[in-house]
């Protein structure tokens, strides 16, 4: 099942107040790190696909 943009949006936020909330551990922060910016590069290639579809629609139209 696909997550949607909104979803990911929402557990970067959760994976920043972790962070942010000064009781993660170095090496728990490193991992939130990595997966919060995997959630950016999922949420950048949702951004642009959604973009070159509007972009086709507004040709089409």
């Amino acid at each position: 099942m696909t997550e949607t943009y909104e979803k990911k949006i929402e557990e970067l936020k959760r994976i920043i107040e972790k962070i942010e909330d000064g009781n993660t551990s170095l090496d728990e922060s490193m991992q939130l790190y990595e997966q919060g910016a995997a959630l950016i590069r999922q949420c950048e290639a949702l951004l642009a696909e959604a973009e070159m579809k509007v972009t086709m629609l507004s040709r089409d139209a």
